[in-house]
């Protein structure tokens, strides 16, 4: 239960700090939102949990590479006033595009790593 609530905690604390530094630099905002300190906690806790590293590394596998097939969901958003989209319009398609780059690897990539 504590390792629950330490993920809720930390993941709630990412977000504050990313919200509330933004405010004053966008470029530290980002800089905090790129460190994988969620998925530190989350391979600490599965660690913990199970002490099994087949399982640990499995997910560090998975997760290598889907992060970058979830890019897309940034561009629009990075380009909307470029494109002349408001915030909701270019999130959807950030979110689009994302679902169609992961959707079609759990689709068609292989079934384990």
């Amino acid at each position: 239960m504590w390792q629950l609530i330490l993920r809720g905690l930390v993941a709630g604390a990412v977000v504050v700090a990313v919200t509330e530094l933004s405010h004053r630099s966008p470029k530290v905002g980002a800089f905090v939102l790129t460190l994988p300190i969620v998925s530190i906690v989350a391979l600490i806790t599965v660690w913990l949990t199970r002490r099994d590293l087949a399982n640990v590394s499995s997910l560090a596998r998975e997760t290598l590479v889907l992060v970058p097939l979830g890019l897309p969901f940034f561009v629009p958003l990075a380009l909307a006033p470029k494109l002349g989209l408001g915030f909701w319009p270019a999130f959807l398609v950030g979110l689009a595009a994302a679902s169609v780059t992961v959707g079609a690897w759990i689709w068609l990539g292989p079934k384990t790593l």
